[in-house]
């Protein structure tokens, strides 16, 4: 077993994900890169190494639960152990009213932003109550703002909330935190951008394409920078809470701990 502690990072090949990871690397964390597609896993596990960590990629479609499963136990068996689980993996996807939703499309957005966290806490849980660590779920805004066209991506945000608050009342070994990460400069903010005016009230497509232009959307290291505090530091007090990215009580840890800058790769 390792000595240094392990977090499984989902939806880690870009965005927020990767700069999670790479701010675990500047810790020295085990770091498990999961996503879809292994080349760019592979790119940001360079950096992660790079950075002091020790980094390990698993290409998987975490939407099933057998990968799910999977993921975990080669976790295990490469470290040892596995110290946080931070369920980051999401998509927006379908941007339709109800009445126009493809449900097949709707489910598979159930299926990817809370079904595979809850396959992944289930696989987790032994493991992260021996080493009494730690669960982040990466929530939304959008978990408690309804907002049209977003039918399936808020009702999955909404259950992954409520979720983090259920498990931290059934495992008292485990934190377990949703963390709201603001709007973030992200793949998925240029697909509303793209897609919002079609489906969404022209006001809200609007406020959406002005976030871009008027430079009010946060870099992702950003927010990253304080989920990576809590996937290692986040205080029992805090269990079952949904907590903002900008919270100073978990905000300001995380600079004291990280620092003002982006992480830098040095190869």
């Amino acid at each position: 077993m390792t000595d240094f502690p392990v977090i499984l990072v989902t939806g880690a090949s870009r965005g927020l994900g990767a700069e999670i990871a790479r701010w675990l690397g500047t810790a020295g964390a085990g770091v498990v890169l999961a996503a879809r597609t292994e080349s760019a896993l592979t790119r940001v596990a360079r950096s992660v190494a790079s950075l002091g960590g020790a980094p390990m990629v698993l290409s998987a479609d975490l939407a099933v639960r057998e990968a799910c499963d999977r993921v975990v136990q080669q976790a295990l068996d490469r470290f040892g152990r596995l110290d946080g689980l931070v369920n980051n993996a999401g998509i927006l996807e379908p941007v339709a009213t109800i009445a126009r939703s493809d449900p097949d499309a709707w489910a598979g957005n159930i299926a990817v932003n809370l079904l595979a966290p809850f396959y992944l806490i289930r696989a987790a849980l032994p493991a992260l109550q021996e080493t009494r660590g730690r669960v982040i779920n990466i929530s939304s805004g959008a978990a408690g703002k309804p907002i049209g066209a977003w039918s399936a991506y808020c009702a999955a945000k909404a259950g992954l909330t409520h979720l983090t608050a259920v498990l931290a009342v059934e495992e008292p070994r485990i934190t377990a935190v949703a963390l709201r990460p603001g709007v973030v400069d992200t793949a998925m903010q240029e697909r509303i951008r793209q897609e919002g005016p079609g489906a969404m009230d022209p006001e809200t497509a609007e406020y959406f394409r002005r976030l871009k232009t008027e430079g009010r959307l946060e870099p992702p290291w950003v927010p990253a920078r304080v989920a990576a505090w809590l996937a290692l530091h986040a205080p029992r007090s805090l269990s079952g809470r949904f907590v903002e990215y900008d919270d100073p009580r978990i905000a300001d840890p995380a600079l004291d701990f990280f620092g003002a800058s982006a992480p830098e790769s040095v190869s």
